[in-house]
């Protein structure tokens, strides 16, 4: 069966003809990727894609969605649009359709995807568990969470607001960062830290600390200087993000009984090299008395290209075929 996969976020929508068998995604086709900006809805951009292919449209659709999936009323955090569920059949003209949260498709992705699709970033170089509970997390505009649940027949996935969580700080200079943040914010939240934006206040905390100006950049900036190497206290920020963002999958992982652990995210695969020399792997562990049962669970980084299309299907797939 064919059905039509989307993956909607606040910049791009991408779509893609996928085939489902067996509850399974058996072929993922070649992605087109849309702005959302130059659509005025999810309709015309779905006519934008069927204008790009030589025939009509599966009357089957999987959309993944950056926003929590709540009542007949989805507004999209970065993103004008606003999808009513129960309106799809009569826009996009299908019949069957699913509508998850991104995180969820994620979800959906690491249960299904084989593991060559997956690199091992600390822990115990194993592939993860077939049963029991395994977290998801992903460093994007904001911090994704979600939870895949396997036992020996089928599994299930829990999409949640993990990102949410608060913050913990663990030494000094995080002290220091969460008193910037507090300026800003009454609460912080790990997403505050570990998101992508996140590097903005930890580069102006590392700046202050050092005595030096604290100019006004944006994330793109501080990412790109990171990155290349280019600006010495972009490249320890980065070093903070990967301390913070092992810290925060161990808290997550601790609180979901996880036997294992996936970096999601088109930030987290940007990093990967920088995630393997940083001190993501001792922050995981660092958990006091669990420390030894930490260092047991595997964790690693997904590498499919687009897991949040991949997962939309996978979801349709498991709903309907």
């Amino acid at each position: 069966m064919e059905v039509v996969a989307v993956d909607i976020g606040g910049t791009h929508a991408r779509f893609a003809i996928a085939e489902v068998a067996g509850g399974k995604v058996t072929r993922l086709a070649e992605p087109v990727t849309l702005k959302t900006a130059e659509h005025a809805s999810l309709q015309t951009a779905w006519q934008a894609f069927a204008a790009t292919l030589d025939r009509p449209l599966p009357r089957a659709a999987a959309l993944s969605i950056a926003s929590p999936i709540t009542g007949d009323v989805i507004r999209l955090t970065n993103n004008p649009w606003v999808i009513r569920p129960s309106l799809i059949p009569e826009r996009l003209g299908v019949e069957t359709y699913t509508v998850i949260n991104d995180f969820g498709a994620v979800g959906h992705a690491v249960a299904q995807l084989p593991p060559d699709q997956f690199e091992h970033l600390c822990g115990p170089d194993e592939p993860l568990a077939a049963e029991g509970v395994t977290t998801v997390c992903g460093p994007g505009t904001g911090l994704g969470v979600a939870q895949v649940l396997r036992t020996p027949h089928r599994y299930h996935v829990l999409p949640t607001e993990g990102g949410h969580i608060d913050y913990a700080p663990l030494d000094a200079i995080e002290d220091a960062l969460v008193k910037r943040l507090r300026g800003s914010f009454t609460r912080v939240s790990a997403e505050r830290v570990c998101a992508g934006p996140g590097i903005v206040a930890i580069y102006e905390t590392l700046a202050a600390l050092e005595g030096r100006p604290v100019p006004a950049r944006d994330d793109k900036t501080i990412w790109q200087e990171a990155l290349e190497g280019s600006d010495p206290i972009a490249l320890a920020a980065l070093d903070r993000f990967c301390l913070a963002l092992g810290a925060v999958a161990g808290d997550l992982a601790l609180a979901q009984g996880a036997k294992g652990v996936v970096i999601a995210g088109g930030l987290g695969l940007r990093i990967k090299d920088r995630l393997l020399r940083s001190g993501f792997g001792h922050r995981f562990v660092a958990k006091g008395r669990f420390q030894s049962m930490m260092a047991a669970i595997p964790v690693k980084l997904i590498t499919h290209s687009q897991p949040g299309l991949f997962g939309a299907a996978a979801a349709f797939a498991q709903e309907h075929v």
